[in-house]
């Protein structure tokens, strides 16, 4: 039995029309895996808190299973479901339907010129399952649909490199903060359950 989040992102995910970078057939490509259940009358979304790695632009920040393109995955859809399989030991079958894709976001994890390219693939998962964490990963969360589309809980945080500092938008869960790429996503995510919201400017 899907909720009512489920059923309006199934039908709406197959009329999205997702943005793809220009030169994307020249970028690094990685992906990620969106993946949803139903749990206390409420849609729930999982993420992962990376673990603290030196080097890793990434390091200790909260995000969805994922990460780079081998040259043995046929597509972008194949690197979701082996990073997913591999950074947290959930094996997602075709009974774990994937409801759609996101767009690509450019993602600069280094001074490349290009970037890279990062797809999300959205599935629902309708069965108990066990994590087991690789040493990528320090957490794995289960993140309320609806605390998210409150938009009361969004936040501000200022990004700071060097001497340059950016204003950005946020959410603090139970002490776990979501910004930069994958509040991104999730913002998309979103748009396309209930349309653009005012309160979810299009900072990305």
């Amino acid at each position: 039995m899907s909720t009512p989040h489920i059923d309006t992102l199934r039908e709406q995910l197959k009329r999205h029309r997702v943005r793809k970078p220009l030169l994307r057939p020249l970028m690094k490509r990685s992906s990620v895996a969106i993946v949803l259940r139903e749990h206390d009358d409420d849609t729930q979304v999982l993420m992962i808190k990376r673990a603290e790695r030196e080097g890793d632009p990434w390091s200790g920040h909260m995000a969805f299973p994922g990460g780079r393109r081998d040259p043995t995955d046929k597509n972008g859809f194949e690197v979701a479901l082996r990073e997913t399989r591999e950074e947290v030991g959930l094996a997602l079958t075709p009974d774990d339907h994937c409801l759609g894709r996101l767009s690509d976001i450019n993602a600069r994890p280094s001074r490349r010129v290009l970037g890279m390219a990062v797809s999300a693939f959205v599935f629902h998962l309708q069965r108990d399952v066990k994590f087991v964490p690789n040493y990528e990963v320090a957490e794995v969360v289960w993140i309320p649909l609806s605390f998210l589309l409150d938009t009361a809980n969004r936040e501000r945080m200022v990004w700071e490199r060097g001497n340059i500092k950016l204003p950005l938008p946020c959410y603090f869960y139970e002490g776990r903060r979501i910004w930069g790429l994958s509040l991104a996503m999730l913002d998309e995510l979103m748009d396309v359950l209930e349309g653009p919201n005012a309160a979810r400017a299009q900072w990305r």
